[in-house]
């Protein structure tokens, strides 16, 4: 498990460092600002950014998002699907064979809905989110869309992308909606569920069909949070984690520093550990505190902070158990298990030769 940094689109020393001395490893670079050329990214712009963040001394791990109008006809049906499709394949295969091994995406036409801010400690301002509110809000787009053609949009897209994917090597994972409600703006908001998420990965069956996991939001459901941890991470199918926390769930909310929301993120952390992640973690969305920049250095650097703690103190606390990463698996538990009966077998044996030879004594 890794400390990473994302949330930022420029790859310029300035943020490259300051991942760097807060204990990064792993870049996460969130709609990039490449240039666009007919709706498609260049292999040579991909390039030259990785070795801009390597330059660094960072590995490159992820993108998450392309601009919304290379994509948009895809997920809405438009009568441009067709050609945003072949541009989006081209856009995937460029991306891995710029040896960027992870996708990230969203499946949010009109992008990320809040109502107005909260305070929250100190005065510190944090984005909220009331459903009473939104429901207000007009149309984002033409009309009003069905949860059956948002997934028949999808399973077309998936079908189309995943063997792209598996050819490339590279690793596609989807964002849940946020907020995770029933509509939004006339858009049905499908990855609002622990059951939406195991019919996106039974779609295709593929280590590169799989999920974007943002804790924050996937704590925004109505679901267990654990139990989703467990059951993806398990599955192998959480790229890299969101690391931030909520008040509550909806239909309102309002985010919070990472350690006072009400999801405990060590007995989190210590699902991920336990069950062998070995992706990275990132902070997200943080609130704004006193004379913060807008990117958020100082609440990013508080964020950061902890999880690098979290990740230090769950390791080490299981190294003096004598556990490893992972060590919850079945076939490690078998392992553990197989070893400790061996291991009671032979001392058995070893008592019952001890025991034989004073007899004969």
């Amino acid at each position: 498990m890794r400390l990473g940094l994302g949330q930022f689109n420029q790859w310029t020393p300035e943020y490259l460092r300051f991942a760097r001395q807060f204990g990064a490893t792993d870049v996460l670079l969130n709609s990039p600002g490449l240039p666009a050329y007919d709706g498609t990214w260049s292999l040579h712009d991909l390039v030259k950014m990785r070795q801009a963040v390597e330059n660094e001394g960072l590995k490159l791990s992820a993108i998450e998002n392309v601009p919304t109008q290379f994509y948009d006809h895809i997920m809405l049906n438009g009568p441009k699907r067709d050609e945003q499709t072949e541009n989006m394949v081209k856009t995937v295969r460029n991306i891995a064979r710029a040896g960027i091994p992870i996708f990230g995406y969203n499946w949010m036409p009109s992008h990320v809905w809040r109502t107005p801010t909260a305070n929250i400690r100190g005065g510190a301002v944090a984005t909220a989110f009331d459903y009473s509110v939104a429901k207000k809000m007009p149309l984002s787009h033409d009309r009003e869309y069905t949860e059956a053609e948002m997934w028949k949009n999808l399973e077309y897209w998936i079908k189309t992308i995943t063997p792209v994917a598996e050819e490339e090597g590279i690793r596609l994972g989807i964002h849940p909606c946020d907020p995770p409600v029933e509509k939004l703006g006339g858009i049905p908001q499908l990855f609002r569920s622990f059951d939406a998420y195991k019919r996106l990965t039974t779609i295709v069956e593929s280590p590169s069909n799989a999920i974007e996991f943002c804790q924050g939001t996937f704590s925004e459901m109505n679901e267990d949070i654990y139990e989703m941890i467990e059951y993806f991470v398990t599955r192998r199918k959480i790229l890299y984690v969101h690391f931030r926390n909520v008040s509550g769930q909806v239909p309102k909310f309002y985010e919070q520093f990472v350690n006072t929301g009400y999801v405990d993120m060590y007995r989190a952390m210590k699902i991920y550990f336990d069950h062998g992640f070995d992706g990275f973690f990132i902070d997200d969305h943080v609130p704004h505190t006193f004379q913060d920049t807008a990117f958020g250095h100082r609440g990013r650097a508080h964020a950061m902070g902890y999880i690098d703690g979290l990740i230090e103190s769950i390791t080490k606390q299981a190294s003096e158990q004598g556990k490893e990463a992972g060590w919850k698996l079945p076939e490690k538990a078998a392992d553990a298990s197989a070893s400790s009966r061996n291991g009671a077998a032979a001392s058995r044996s070893g008592a019952n030769g001890r025991a034989g030879g004073r007899a004969r004594r």
